[in-house]
């Protein structure tokens, strides 16, 4: 695996995805290649274990790697397609968007669940880390998508089971719809006015956040209901937001 500098302003996770994926495309990774584990990429690219899983769950998204459980992350190859995918046209409209809300409630509640069971001490680091991510956006005025992803993403992880994280990983940011439609998505698809995040905004997404909290305080204390239920209740409330924009109400 040849390494060169990532350099900004693009983030490190895009910066390693592209580097990857160039080898992939020209056959420095061939099809089948087993990848460097998570520690040697940390070390050859000088990057944080959140941003080459991040990166990883972008190569899987775009169906150039895929994991086998128990043996590693395996290169395969350009122009494979994912068996399932969500891109932008299954994102065109909010039908659409409240369809994967729907979609996310049966996966992600049992993941919650399963989470709270198996949980290590990463993973738990690594929620926390992106909730706090999450927060400081917010207060800063920025976009809380990808750290918000990252939650959901290392979520799936945790339960130990590679189908949940694979099926998150093909869903990739986009579960995290913004700007699709006549207005700007929020940090789980809910609908809010476009621009940057005024006072009414930063509450509402500090009230989303407050649900991620409640998730990841049932997780850490292996509470498997009450980890369902919170994650139950914050899509269930993504989904009914979804539903009065559809409808024309205000998000």
């Amino acid at each position: 695996m040849q390494t060169s500098p990532l350099r900004r302003p693009r983030t490190l996770a895009q910066g390693l995805v592209e580097q990857l994926s160039a080898q992939i495309r020209d056959g420095r990774l061939a099809p089948h290649t087993k990848l460097p584990t998570e520690g040697q990429v940390m070390q050859a690219y000088g990057v944080s274990r959140t941003v080459v899983r991040e990166a990883l769950s972008r190569l899987q998204a775009a169906g150039l790697v895929a994991t086998r459980h128990g043996i590693g992350t395996f290169v395969v190859g350009p122009g494979a397609e994912p068996a399932f995918s969500l891109g932008p046209r299954q994102l065109e409209t909010l039908r659409d968007v409240i369809a994967v809300l729907e979609l996310r409630l049966g996966v992600e509640t049992e993941a919650a669940g399963l989470a709270a069971q198996r949980r290590t001490a990463d993973n738990l680091a690594v929620m926390r880390a992106a909730l706090d991510e999450f927060a400081d956006a917010v207060e800063a005025g920025r976009d809380a998508v990808a750290p918000d992803a990252r939650f959901h993403g290392e979520i799936a992880r945790a339960t130990q089971n590679t189908h949940f994280s694979a099926l998150m990983a093909t869903f990739g940011a986009r579960i995290i719809p913004r700007a699709r439609l006549e207005s700007q998505g929020d940090a789980d698809g809910a609908s809010v006015p476009p621009g940057p995040v005024d006072p009414s905004r930063r509450a509402y997404l500090r009230r989303v956040n407050a649900e991620h909290e409640s998730i990841f305080d049932a997780i850490a204390r292996q509470d498997a209901d009450g980890a369902r239920a919170a994650m139950r209740t914050h899509l269930v409330n993504s989904r009914e937001r979804r539903r009065r924009s559809a409808a024309g109400e205000m998000g």
